[in-house]
Order: C-alpha cells, then structure tokens, then sequence
C-alpha cells in the first residue's frame, strides 16, 4: 500500500509536504507511510480517498483504476464540495462572485479566456 500512497502523491505533483497539509498531517507522517514505518489507518485511508478522490478498492488492493471516474456533474459537485470545505475566504469569495454573473458576464470572460488562449497558442 505504501507505493500506492506514493503514486498517488506523484500522479497530483504534490510533495511531502504538500500532500500532508491537505491531509491534516505533517511531511514526517507521510513519509513514514510511503517508506512502510507505520501503517495506514482506516481513517487516513478514507481521508486519502475522499480529499484527492481516489478510489479505495484501489488503493487498498491495487485493483482498478487510480482515481474514481466522475462525470461532468459529478466532478463539478466534488469540486464545490472542496470549495465549501476549504478555510480559504478569497475561494469562497471569488466563487460567490462568479456565481452571481449574468448571462452576459459570461460571454465576456469567455471571449477573453479564447483570446489569451489563441494568444498563447501563437
């Protein structure tokens, strides 16, 4: 389980470090779990599964896929989850202002977001 651990960490490009503050837990901590010190709890191991979407059968056996696949709809729902969990106020800001755009709003940032694409694609 600790190379699964590990390859997750490594599929999203997160550190140690990174990994644990998402987690709640220290760099040492995640560590000792990649490396086999310690043993990962069921509590961790359904923390891992929900913060990055991993699919647990996975995760415990090796069987399946890395990640759970979502649809649109749901990978949208997951994400606001994470939004409406998160201690970060500019987030929650910024997404309550997006939220009350109207139609027209949009169509702005839309052609915009084309512009700076067809910028960079240049």
């Amino acid at each position: 389980m600790k190379e699964r651990i590990k390859s997750v960490r490594k599929a999203l490009n997160l550190t140690q470090e990174n990994f644990g503050e998402k987690l709640g837990v220290r760099k040492t901590a995640i560590s000792k779990l990649e490396n086999g010190e310690n043993n990962l709890t069921e509590q961790m191991q359904k923390l891992i599964c929900n913060e990055f979407n991993v699919n647990e059968e996975w995760l415990r056996t090796g069987n399946g896929e890395m990640f759970n696949q979502m649809d649109r709809d749901e990978e949208l729902a997951y994400l606001m989850g994470k939004i409406l969990a998160s201690k970060n106020d500019f987030i929650k800001q910024t997404m309550l202002t997006f939220a009350k755009l109207d139609e027209s709003d949009w169509d702005l940032i839309e052609n915009l977001i084309k512009k700076i694409k067809d910028s960079t694609n240049q």
